[in-house]
């Protein structure tokens, strides 16, 4: 392995300005303030958005719908549910179509024979 090409890592404190929380932890980063904690000298490192404010997990997000894209999205998500509600077995699905395919027959069997008894009377 080659040496002297890694980057030191040295403590750090990172400081959410918005919420004022604290994440201590190593990094690369470094900075000209420091601060002392439990004996150790810590880079401060001020950030401007962490998992303490950031809203997504706050739970305070708040969605601009300016083309409707939420309603939309709601929809088309009830519409699955309603389908995947009503979706039917293989049988059931064949019981359905026999029926619909002998309705089908038995109205061509009635234009045939209407058409019979039209040139009959002819």
């Amino acid at each position: 392995m080659k040496q002297n090409i890694h980057p030191k890592s040295h403590p750090v404190v990172f400081v959410d300005s918005s919420s004022h929380t604290e994440f201590i932890t190593t990094s690369t980063l470094s900075s000209e303030k420091t601060r002392d904690i439990d004996g150790l000298t810590h880079f401060v490192i001020p950030i401007e958005i962490s998992s303490a404010s950031h809203p997504f997990f706050t739970g305070k997000q708040i969605l601009v719908d300016t083309a409707r894209r939420v309603e939309k999205f709601k929809e088309k998500m009830e519409k699955a549910v309603k389908a995947s509600g009503e979706r039917k077995g293989k049988k059931v699905k064949r019981v359905a179509r026999a029926k619909k395919q002998g309705d089908n027959e038995n109205e061509i069997e009635k234009k045939k024979i209407e058409e019979v008894k039209a040139k009959e009377t002819k």
